[in-house]
Parts: C-alpha cells; sequence; structure tokens
C-alpha cells in the first residue's frame, strides 16, 4: 500500500513545542516510509482562528524544513465535500437532525444519573432519533448503531488494541450545527478520504476521536486509515503542552527541531536542519 500521512493543525494560534511534535513525527513516519507528506489547515469554525495564523504556520513549518508534498488545504473551502457526505448519510437514514439544546441535553442526563465528569464526553441521550416533535433542527448527528454495531476496535500502533462502545461513551455525535461550523468528525474523515491519507500520526490526545471516526468512515463507505498517536509534551504542572494553557510560539529552526526530534526519543545528530531530519528518519522506524 502506498503511504500518504498528513499534519493538520487548528490555526486558533501558532505552532508551539507540542503541535510542532505532531508535526515531525507525522513528517518523519512519511519519510521513514518512502511516502507522501501533506499539511491541511482545519479553519473550519473561522469563529476560533486567528487572522493569518494558518500562514503563519505553514511559515514555521517551512522554517523547520517540514514542507508539504503537495498544495496545502483549507477545511474552509471544504464546504461542499462536506454537505455532500451529509446528504449521504441522511438520505441513508443514517443521520439525522437534532432540535435538542446543550442545556436540554444536561437535563436528561442529569435526570438519569449520567452527567459527565469533567474532562469526559456527553452521552447523547437520543432525545430526536425518532424525529424532532415540530421543533427546528439544531444540529445534524450520526445515528450510531446498537449493541456489536457500536463496538469499534482497532490497532494502534503505539498504544496496541483499543476498543471503545460508542453508542455508551458518546451514543449520536454531532456531525454539524444549524448555526454553526461543520463538526471535526465529519471534516476530518471526509478529508482523509478525499486525499488517500494511509496513515494518521497524531497526539495521544486525538485517540478517543478513533472509534467515532471509524464508524463514521463505515458509514460513508470509506477507508480507514492505520493511526498511530504519539505522547504529548506536558506542562510543569502536568497539563498538556496547548495554545489553551498558554504555550509559547516556536522559533523555527534548528534548536527547535532538534529539541522535538529529542522529545520523540531520537538522538538529534547534525549541523543543519537537513542532517537532524535525515538521521532522525533513519533511526525513526525503530521507535
Amino acid at each position: 500500500m502506498s503511504y500518504t500521512g498528513r499534519f493538520a493543525p487548528s490555526p486558533t494560534g501558532l505552532l508551539h513545542a507540542g503541535s510542532l511534535l505532531a508535526a515531525l513525527a507525522s513528517w518523519l513516519d512519511a519519510r521513514s516510509h518512502g511516502g507522501r507528506w501533506l499539511v491541511r489547515i482545519e479553519d473550519v469554525d473561522q469563529s476560533r482562528c486567528k487572522p493569518g495564523a494558518g500562514r503563519e504556520i505553514l511559515r514555521q513549518l517551512a522554517g523547520c524544513g517540514l514542507i508539504p508534498d503537495a498544495p496545502v488545504w483549507w477545511q474552509s473551502q471544504r464546504g461542499t465535500a462536506y454537505q455532500s457526505a451529509l446528504d449521504s448519510l441522511l438520505v441513508k437514514n443514517k443521520a439525522y437532525a437534532c432540535a435538542c439544546s446543550k442545556r436540554e441535553i444536561d437535563q436528561v442526563l442529569r435526570s438519569r444519573g449520567l452527567m459527565p465528569q469533567r474532562g469526559e464526553e456527553r452521552l447523547y441521550p437520543g432525545t430526536c432519533r425518532e424525529g424532532l416533535g415540530g421543533r427546528r433542527p439544531r444540529a445534524w448527528r450520526l445515528r450510531v448503531p446498537a449493541a456489536t454495531g457500536a463496538r469499534v476496535q482497532w490497532e494502534d500502533r503505539r498504544l496496541g488494541v483499543q476498543t471503545q462502545q460508542v453508542d455508551q461513551t458518546v451514543g449520536d455525535f454531532l456531525l454539524k450545527r444549524a448555526d454553526g461550523p461543520w463538526a471535526y468528525q465529519l471534516a476530518v474523515v471526509v478529508d482523509d478520504a478525499a486525499q488517500g491519507v494511509s496513515h494518521v500520526v497524531r497526539g495521544e490526545d486525538i485517540a478517543d476521536s478513533t472509534a467515532r471516526q471509524i464508524l463514521l468512515q463505515r458509514a460513508l463507505e470509506l477507508p480507514t486509515p492505520s493511526y498511530r498517536h504519539i505522547g504529548l509534551l506536558r506542562d510543569a504542572e502536568g497539563r498538556k503542552l496547548s495554545k489553551q494553557n498558554g504555550a509559547e510560539s516556536i522559533v523555527p529552526g534548528l534548536a527547535a527541531v532538534s529539541h522535538s526530534i529529542q522529545s520523540l526519543g531520537l538522538n538529534p545528530r547534525g549541523k543543519t536542519l537537513g542532517e537532524l531530519l535525515e538521521n532522525a528518519t533513519n533511526q525513526w522506524l525503530d521507535v
């Protein structure tokens, strides 16, 4: 199988050490397999994006020697493809309109003793599965199969065998809000398939989304890539290094790449970017 990998940052801020780590890992995996490496800017939620951040991220990547092998895709330009995917799901009754507000969902969950703990996903209670009762739609959801149909098992190249019972963890999950952007799960699945992505390397904080993406791939009759979720960089308090936690933007160049290589458990050898990346690529398959 030919290899196509990708890095898909959200331009809600600039590239920091944690996101550079994910970019480098995906690039090394592609290069060590003789494959292509793509970049896709996940700017579908324009309300959260910072002006100019997408272009600056591309400049930062180039300054670290990470240059995509094909033109960059921007999710904000992909609405027609996402709508086509949603329409196909609706026609097959694999998706449905939902009129529930977040407050209404919480009321149902609270009454059933199912309110999530901090950091946990809300389990959609299925209120609108059989119709809207005359109400206007607020969103569209995937109709997650029941029982064994909702049990997803896959083998992560780093974490090993993973299993999730999606109907019991998140239930029918969002594909689009009526007054907002396309949901991450739908956009990433449609774009990975359209770009021919065969291998996904990303942070382990997204591993929990994989089962939902596989269910959506099955519903849309799309291929499932191979997944590898890498460890995260954390701050002094053990929190994931992120823009929300005030992670500083990287200064592109030798020092940033050398630090990322070391964080991946590799030996940063070389006096130039080219030498650093070549030596890291040669080490990658042994990690």
